[in-house]
């Protein structure tokens, strides 16, 4: 047989690893399972760091979306620029 056993996370780039926190999770079990705590402390390091980053971009994301979506539809002429200012100056706390 061959591997797969963890949806080949040693081929993931780091953008991909932020999707497979299952598997990273699987595998830091595996690697503890299998007496190499180190690499599986490391592995779950990579995990921690993931959430973290995760929850910092969702904050940012949401404090930007209302911009963003003017900005967007701005440069798609969708709305004036005087509506994007609105926006933006909600954006800034004006």
């Amino acid at each position: 047989m061959s591997g797969g056993s963890h949806n080949y996370l040693c081929y993931k780039d780091t953008g991909e690893l932020f999707a497979a926190q299952k598997d990273l999770d699987d595998m830091t079990t595996s690697l503890i399972t299998a007496g190499a705590e180190d690499a599986g402390k490391e592995t779950y390091e990579i995990l921690v760091i993931i959430k973290q980053a995760t929850n910092r971009v969702d904050v940012l994301r949401r404090r930007l979306e209302g911009v963003w979506h003017a900005m967007e539809w701005w440069d798609s002429c969708d709305i004036s620029e005087e509506s994007f200012r609105e926006e933006l100056a909600k954006y800034r706390g004006r």
